[in-house]
């Protein structure tokens, strides 16, 4: 049984010379099934808003108009929290940087596309303080980076960052162990 046949082809219409009754039966068949069917997918508020003397395509349209997005607004939306993301380092920075990425792929969708090189800047912009180092040297260089380079750069300061923030650790606890033997040391009993 074909369901969706009111739903890609017009209703036959039956002349004296050609009768289609066939056709026609199939149509409205068809018809009825599938109004009846996305009845039964919407949700019930918007049943009685939307008449029920139509055909399956014009019934489309108008569940249609009722989920139809502001596309401004949602691009206003998606760009605003494209522009106010901060990578607090908290999660792996590779997904920071393709979450930005995705955020801008919708952008692009909506007909707002921003290039990769303002894409590659917008996510120096937003990494912390401490990759100053990292993001200087980025600026000084004459070439531009692609986003698989910038995350595999990315990916390699993070690490070397956290390598200095560990032997930074390492030496603070050594330092202050070597102090306390030391005083306990000098002290006469």
């Amino acid at each position: 049984m074909d369901l969706d046949t009111a739903l890609r082809e017009e209703k036959p219409t039956s002349t004296p010379k050609n009768l289609n009754e066939v056709k026609i039966e199939k149509w409205e068949r068809s018809n009825r099934m599938s109004i009846m069917i996305m009845k039964r997918s919407i949700p019930e508020t918007f049943r009685g808003s939307i008449t029920e003397d139509k055909d399956a395509k014009q019934f489309l349209k108008d569940v249609e108009k009722f989920f139809t997005k502001n596309e401004k607004a949602e691009a206003s939306s998606l760009l605003c929290k494209l522009v106010s993301m901060r990578y607090k380092g908290k999660r792996n920075i590779r997904e920071y940087i393709m979450e930005m990425y995705h955020l801008a792929s919708k952008l692009k969708t909506l007909k707002l596309e921003l290039s990769e090189d303002l894409l590659v800047h917008f996510i120096l912009i937003s990494l912390p303080a401490h990759f100053g180092q990292f993001k200087v040297s980025y600026n000084t260089l004459k070439d531009t980076w692609s986003l698989n380079e910038l995350i595999s750069h990315c990916v390699q300061e993070e690490e070397r960052l956290q390598q200095d923030k560990t032997e930074s650790a390492h030496m603070a606890s050594s330092s202050q162990y070597k102090r306390k033997r030391d005083t306990t040391a000098d002290v006469p009993s």
